[in-house]
């Protein structure tokens, strides 16, 4: 019954979503709510929400202070030369600017935080698609699949995860696997091409001095879904207007909170007051020398964002009313995102605490054809790919993959055949609803998490499959 309802209380979770009816914050509450007293456990809920919450509030306390931290970086101008340096390198190319959405989240995924490397990517890339009118789903999805594939380095979490719950060497898991993770990497670029073409015979081939012309912002989000909608341009505030696109997305939002119509585009006004040209090289090298420090595990991520943007605002703005200011303008997005990992605290507390995750993984293991023992491999790899989209990874590596591995062990597969396949589902990991940092992406790019899902999940699980293909032909797995 519990392994029933688990898959029942996600599945409630995404079509409600998906179809709108309810907001992310609303359905991660509410039904886990339900859900909770419809098994019995009601009395419980208390307990598994306080459970969840308390894990998760570190990750909260982190979100909060490097939204703070990035924006004001954003704010000073830190990233202003790197939007302008690929505005020209792409020169208004739609196919240029969702590549170069996967080449940059790739490189930026190298810190091993996928919360920094959207924040970073959508600050860069933002006022390109806002300006040419391109689909923020595109880059949400480019993003996020790309962070996927690269969030199996050692450092990122899972390959440590797996190694760890196998006790293995997580370099004799992750080496051997580079060949076809560089594939299901060389496929995201492939896609982003591909979603480039889309976007530029939907918009054209725009000039760089048609892009720098101040106009009427357009963000049409459904635009490159593959759905063949070719959709006018409209002003601001028009996307609702649009068959299929979302409320609250990209430019309809500004209106709603006061925003000016170019408020996308600020990354390249060289004349906006919050400027610091003076401060540049000390914001870079704070910068730098914080993801240093969480590469290097110096001090607890949270605490590090927390200091650096209590430095960064006391030095780019000494005073008082100036670090207000700073603050409340960022207040929007610390509360969304933040707001959304507790209410995510629910879900995850509800799902582990009642047992639903433990029921739906023995039965998923359970259901394995006593004739695919040989294949384990194989089986893992396939697994992977739902498990860790409605699993955290955590009771995925910890709870599934031991199990799985034994299993293996029976047939002469080895640990490391496993634990190597256990990584294939990453890329569509960093898309799900109770992975944090995607909340950062879609809350940052202004874009619904519905349409986010929509998009992204049937490309993510591809890649993912790719990453699978080219293990099991490179004999990896």
């Amino acid at each position: 019954m519990l392994t029933v309802l688990g898959f029942a209380m996600i599945a409630t979770f995404l079509v409600l979503i998906m179809m709108k009816k309810m907001s992310p914050i609303a359905a991660l509450v509410l039904i886990p709510a339900l859900f909770c007293v419809v098994v019995g456990q009601g009395a419980q809920l208390g307990d598994y929400v306080i459970e969840g919450v308390g894990k998760l509030a570190p990750t909260a306390a982190m979100l909060m202070f490097a939204i703070v931290y990035f924006g004001v970086m954003i704010d000073v101008g830190l990233f202003d030369p790197i939007v302008r340096g690929i505005l020209r390198f792409c020169k208004a190319d739609p196919v240029r600017i969702v590549v170069g959405t996967a080449v940059l989240a790739a490189i930026v995924s190298l810190d091993g935080d996928g919360s920094t490397t959207f924040m970073i990517t959508v600050s860069a890339m933002y006022p390109l698609y806002k300006r040419l009118g391109m689909s923020l789903v595109v880059m949400t999805g480019v993003a996020a699949t790309a962070n996927g594939v690269m969030n199996t380095l050692p450092w990122g979490g899972p390959t440590a995860r797996a190694a760890t719950a196998l006790k293995l060497d997580a370099g004799d898991v992750f080496v051997p696997m580079i060949p076809a993770l560089g594939m299901g990497l060389l496929f995201v670029f492939v896609l982003a091409y591909v979603l480039g073409r889309r976007e530029r015979k939907r918009i054209g081939y725009l000039t760089l001095d048609e892009v720098l012309v101040p106009e009427t912002d357009t963000v049409l989000v459904t635009a490159g879904g593959g759905g063949g909608v070719d959709l006018t341009k409209k002003p601001v505030g028009g996307a609702g207007d649009a068959p299929g696109a979302a409320q609250g997305t990209g430019a309809g939002s500004d209106k709603g909170s006061g925003a000016g119509e170019d408020e996308g585009f600020q990354g390249l006004d060289p004349n906006r007051a919050t400027l610091r040209p003076k401060l540049y090289w000390f914001n870079a090298g704070l910068t730098v020398a914080l993801l240093a420090a969480m590469i290097l595990e110096l001090m607890p991520i949270p605490v590090l964002f927390l200091l650096g943007a209590a430095l960064a605002l006391t030095v780019n703005y000494p005073k008082m009313a100036e670090q207000k200011a700073r603050i409340a303008a960022h207040a929007d997005n610390v509360l969304n995102v933040s707001g959304m990992v507790f209410a995510a605290a629910v879900f995850t507390g509800v799902l582990t605490g009642t047992g639903m995750v433990k029921h739906m993984a023995d039965w998923l293991v359970g259901a394995i054809p006593e004739g695919m023992g040989p294949h384990m491999g194989l089986v893992t790899g396939v697994l992977s790919i739902p498990l860790t989209y409605f699993m955290s990874n955590d009771g995925f590596y910890f709870g599934v993959v031991p199990v799985l591995a034994e299993a293996g062990a029976a047939h002469g597969v080895s640990p490391l055949e496993i634990a190597r396949a256990s990584l294939v589902g990453q890329a569509l990991h960093m898309s799900s609803p109770l992975v944090p940092a995607v909340y950062v992406l879609v809350g940052m790019a202004k874009v619904e998490f519905g349409d986010h899902t929509k998009f992204t999940v049937k490309w993510a699980a591809l890649t993912s499959l790719v990453v699978l293909a080219s293990g099991i032909l490179f004999g990896i797995i």
